[in-house]
């Protein structure tokens, strides 16, 4: 027995518009723990190699010189800096608080980033005296204490072991067609800029005009131009279909002979030359389900 056919109700609408108010930024009453972390950071920086840079390149200040570090941006993003037998070394926490983030944070959930910081710390014995000869004497407070309230959770928000990712600014907070921000765009993606072959391009022009990013179905050397949509934005024209591979564990590629395809191994291909369009490789299909990255 079908279903009947519904009946018509009428219409409803709704008529209050929204608004969002641009607002200058609260001062950020730059706390005593951040001042000191950043100072901290640029000293650190400022002695590291280029090569050893997490997110290099170094930004060059014209008038320093390129041991400049003036103008890293630091992020808030979960910078567990530590001292090696070689270097400086920076991992990133499992979870990183923004800046505002912090009004909502659970004083006991990010204790336990503080566990975990700490045991990462304890692991490297040269990190707390290599800080305190740097005038962080606070560090070990900071590894030590309970975190119970708010003005623990602000003291590690904006400690060295959360506020100090350098980031170049466009790398911080910069929106395609120029440079993706690490605010903007999705860690998962955002990260590959910083392992990616140098001649792929990760972010490309879509055809409805927007800005996403591919990668390609198969390793390097195989000779399959297809690539794979790894993210669009949500008004992009493509965002269904990402939405609907995602639902079905598939992967959304798009075939080599195609413009996007063309933009992201412009690099890799001789001046005049073609992508060939190849069938999907076999070893993309048997890689095209899984859905977690």
């Amino acid at each position: 027995m079908g279903h009947p056919e519904p009946r018509p109700g009428g219409t409803e609408s709704e008529n209050h518009p929204w608004h969002i108010r641009l607002v200058e930024h609260p001062k950020r009453f730059e706390s005593a723990h951040f001042r000191a972390a950043k100072e901290t950071a640029q000293k650190i920086l400022h002695a590291m190699d280029d090569s050893d840079l997490p997110y290099g390149p170094r930004p060059v200040d014209p008038q320093e010189g390129p041991r400049s570090s003036e103008h890293w941006e630091m992020h808030h993003g979960g910078s567990l800096w530590v001292k090696g037998s070689g270097s400086w070394r920076m991992y990133r926490a499992r979870v990183g608080i923004e800046w505002s983030m912090q009004f909502c944070a659970d004083p006991e959930k990010v204790d336990r980033l503080r566990q975990e910081a700490a045991e990462l710390v304890d692991a490297f014995p040269l990190t707390l005296p290599a800080l305190a000869d740097l005038g962080y004497e606070r560090a070990e407070e900071l590894l030590r204490t309970p975190i119970e309230d708010a003005d623990g959770v602000e003291a590690w928000t904006d400690s060295l072991f959360n506020a100090c990712v350098p980031l170049s600014r466009g790398n911080h907070q910069g929106i395609l067609p120029n440079v993706p921000g690490e605010h903007h765009y999705p860690w998962p993606v955002k990260s590959a800029d910083f392992v990616r072959y140098d001649d792929f391009q990760l972010w490309v022009t879509l055809p409805d005009g927007t800005h996403g990013a591919v990668t390609p179905v198969d390793r390097r050397g195989s000779g399959d131009g297809h690539v794979r949509l790894a993210f669009v934005p949500e008004g992009s024209a493509a965002a269904p279909t990402i939405a609907e591979a995602q639902d079905r564990g598939l992967m959304a590629v798009l075939p080599a002979n195609s413009d996007v395809a063309r933009q992201a191994f412009a690099e890799q291909v001789a001046p005049g030359g073609q992508i060939a369009p190849a069938p999907l490789s076999g070893h993309a299909t048997r890689h095209a389900r899984p859905t977690s990255g």
